[in-house]
């Protein structure tokens, strides 16, 4: 495990804008993915995270050129997500300029395109996106951009594809995404212990304490935020700042 976090700005891809809403819906146009992603760059980003949110529920395929123009203008790691379907996606994704590519509707549907990707292109280029909500004591899975009951339970899930080779989970909260009420730390706690790859918490962020909470309450190695970047009330850099004032290492 890396002892460094890394804060990773997310855009939330639809239509080629970047938008913003409130657990997936309401959503609200925040900008332009390539402008966005550089800005965010310079504020010491160590990752960017693009989720073109709508390709799966509409049945089409990412928008690669304005991943390559995103990936043109940065030098930290660009993970790409949403519309994945098949290995070639993937490939295509990658030769776009992306450094890893999240699926999470196809992993629920065919888990062996796991073990596929991960030994064609490295499992540190496959990232499995897994988008829970409570129910009852525990979480269940989620998929087409949190429509679909998959009737996972998120930690089972998290384990099964650690093992199909998944280099590392990106882990949504639905419950908590856009409220700004901080992430989802049992559920956060749950799966970063049940696993040996990184989990990036993600969900719910709506200040710089939430993301120092869920770095110094549960095991994850990142922390996903969109609205306190995109609404300018924070910074990555002073996101970066706080957590080191508080004895958490950073990049």
């Amino acid at each position: 495990m890396s002892l460094t976090k890394r804060i990773i700005p997310c855009l939330d891809v639809k239509d080629g804008k970047v938008v913003k809403g409130i657990k997936f819906v309401d959503l609200k146009d925040v900008g332009y993915p390539p402008d966005l992603a550089e800005l965010y760059e310079k504020q010491g980003a160590d990752e960017i995270v693009y989720l073109d949110i709508s390709a799966s529920v509409e049945g089409r395929h990412t928008l690669l050129d304005i991943v390559q123009e995103t990936a043109k203008r940065l030098f930290v790691p660009l993970t790409v997500g949403g519309g994945i379907r098949e290995k070639d996606d993937v490939r295509k994704a990658l030769n776009a300029g992306a450094d890893k590519v999240s699926m999470n509707t196809v992993a629920v549907q065919r888990p062996d395109l796991i073990t596929e990707c991960a030994q064609d292109f490295g499992s540190q280029c496959v990232v499995v996106a897994i988008d829970g909500k409570r129910k009852g004591g525990s979480w269940t899975v989620y998929t087409h951009g949190g429509r679909n009951d998959a009737g996972l339970d998120v930690v089972q899930w998290a384990r099964k594809v650690e093992e199909m080779g998944a280099g590392e989970i990106l882990l949504t909260s639905m419950d908590a995404d856009g409220t700004k009420d901080g992430y989802d730390i049992p559920m956060t706690k749950a799966v970063a212990d049940a696993v040996g790859i990184p989990v990036i918490a993600s969900g719910g962020c709506g200040s710089a304490q939430h993301i120092l909470e869920v770095l110094k309450q549960t095991n994850a190695e990142a922390a996903l935020a969109a609205s306190i970047f995109h609404y300018k009330e924070s910074t990555v850099r002073h996101v970066k700042d706080y957590l080191r004032e508080n004895g958490v290492e950073v990049r």
